[in-house]
């Protein structure tokens, strides 16, 4: 089974436009685990728009399923990391200006530089997880890099299944193979949401875990959260 985890920035997001601590992040972080998610993942970005730096060591106590700590391995986020020890640190070349994750990592021309940053999670037991465009070379660059794990962006599949389009699944399910092939395990999210998540699942060989936070929510908002969780859980069976 493909294991879901839950990126609550949006909840910090809603939380910080008024003020104060409502919604409770600690709380909801709690809930989503007691409805059977298995993993928090969190993006903090330095202008702290979402989640803070404070939630990230807050929620350390509160996550007992797999914590995820997404960003930039720019200093500060580095040191975050190091001091919090989650179960993994995915590495996402984000902008600071932008608005959401758009690229994956070009694993050759940064090889040099995600190689030491990688090393130095994994010494500290860290699983470490690089995000990726569907394409074979920046998949065995990673693999060179030496991660454990990759995880895929899947804005460009979700833009496609949304057209009708389910050739769109193509490169992701030749990357998904390679991955298989060299012993990278795989990860996935961007986009995803109820609407292609069993598409997606039923047709990447070896898929871990997947990372669902926007459409998750925002699903949450009419359906329930405690349900948007099982019915994830049941299409990633």
């Amino acid at each position: 089974m493909t294991k879901l985890s839950v990126n609550i920035n949006k909840i910090a997001t809603l939380r910080n436009a008024r003020g104060g601590n409502v919604p409770d992040l600690l709380k909801v972080a709690t809930d989503i685990q007691k409805f059977g998610a298995e993993g928090i993942t969190i993006h903090p970005r330095p202008d702290e728009r979402h989640i803070r730096y404070q939630d990230a060591r807050d929620l350390k106590s509160i996550v007992y399923t797999e914590y995820n700590i997404e960003g930039n391995p720019e200093k500060t986020f580095i040191d975050l990391v190091l001091e919090i020890k989650p179960t993994q640190v995915t590495l996402v070349p984000d902008a600071v200006d932008a608005i959401t994750s758009n690229a994956g990592w070009n694993t050759i021309k940064h090889a040099e530089y995600l190689t030491e940053i990688v090393q130095e999670f994994q010494r500290n037991g860290i699983r470490t997880s690089i995000f990726v465009d569907p394409v074979l070379e920046m998949i065995e660059g990673a693999k060179k890099i030496g991660t454990e794990r990759i995880e895929l962006y899947t804005e460009a599949f979700a833009h496609e299944y949304g057209l009708g389009n389910k050739r769109g699944i193509q490169p992701f399910m030749e990357s998904a193979i390679l991955a298989n092939q060299i012993g990278l395990g795989i990860n996935a999210g961007h986009d995803l949401s109820l609407d292609n998540i069993q598409f997606f699942k039923e047709n990447i060989p070896g898929l871990l875990e997947v990372s669902i936070g926007h459409a998750l929510i925002s699903e949450a908002l009419y359906l329930g959260l405690d349900n948007v969780i099982n019915m994830y859980l049941q299409k990633l069976k």
